[in-house]
Formats: structure tokens, C-alpha cells, sequence
């Protein structure tokens, strides 16, 4: 068999329909649009969720909720990941975090919380530390620095 002799199963590849080629096609004329209107009309038709004038549902909803327009998230980094994926004695800080791709980006500061232990003397430059986390860094050997 060669390359020029392929083809597709048969009954696996279809035309496209094309609409409005003319009466013969079954979809001429009007091509599936109807007789006038709104909507067989060129650019014509309606944003999603319109209803005609009438008050749409998103806005006759209550809003639930509360969004703290002042409020920062910070990116979460755990111990145990600081311990994998650093030497003894190495500088931990949010671009050195970044850089190794254990955090996507920094939001507004990165906080260490405390899951996991720590066997190496690190110092951690951050924004955040869980009381759990300043502990055992510290009791590693390691610095805590707040940025």
C-alpha cells in the first residue's frame, strides 16, 4: 500500500452543508432563517440571556454572596515541598519559588503553612508563616523572614 492509495472509511467523512445555494440544495432562498424578523436579518439577533425587553432573569435573581474587593490571596506553599525541593542550607524566596516551578505565580505574597517536616536548615523569605510552619523551620536550623 502506498501513501497515495489511503483513503477514509467509508461513511466517515462528510460534506459540509452549505445553505443557501439555491432552491435545488432543500435549504435555498431564506436558508433556515425564516421570513424576516429580527433574526434573518444580517448581524441581526440577540445577546445571550436577552429576553425581549423584558427584565432578564440574572437581574431578578438576589446576589448571593460576599466578594472582599480589599482582601489578598496569597499562593500556598507547604513545608514538606520547601524540604524536597531545596538543599541544606539554600535561600527560599518567592522568585526562587517560581523559578523551580512549585508555584505558578505569586499572587499577592506566598504564605507557608506547615503540613509535612522539615530536615534542612532553609531560610524562607515570605509574606505569611503559620505559627506550625515558623516552628519547625526554625527548629530545622533554618531562618524565617517576613517580606
Amino acid at each position: 500500500m502506498k501513501l497515495h492509495e489511503l483513503s477514509p472509511v467509508e461513511g466517515s467523512v462528510k460534506a459540509s452543508f452549505r445553505r443557501g445555494r439555491g432552491t435545488g440544495s432543500g435549504n435555498g432562498k431564506t436558508a433556515g432563517r425564516g421570513h424576516k424578523g429580527q433574526n434573518a436579518r444580517s448581524g441581526g439577533g440577540v445577546r445571550v440571556g436577552f429576553e425581549g425587553g423584558q427584565l432578564p432573569l440574572y437581574r431578578k435573581l438576589p446576589k448571593r454572596g460576599f466578594h472582599n474587593k480589599f482582601g489578598k490571596t496569597y499562593a500556598i506553599v507547604n513545608v514538606e515541598t520547601l524540604d524536597q525541593c531545596f538543599e541544606n542550607g539554600a535561600v527560599v524566596s518567592p522568585e526562587t519559588l517560581k523559578e523551580k516551578g512549585i508555584l505558578k505565580e505569586i499572587c499577592d505574597g506566598v504564605k507557608i503553612l506547615g503540613r509535612g517536616d522539615v530536615s534542612k536548615n532553609l531560610t524562607v523569605k515570605a509574606s505569611i508563616f503559620s505559627a506550625q510552619a515558623k516552628e519547625k523551620i526554625e527548629a530545622a536550623g533554618g531562618k524565617t523572614e517576613v517580606i
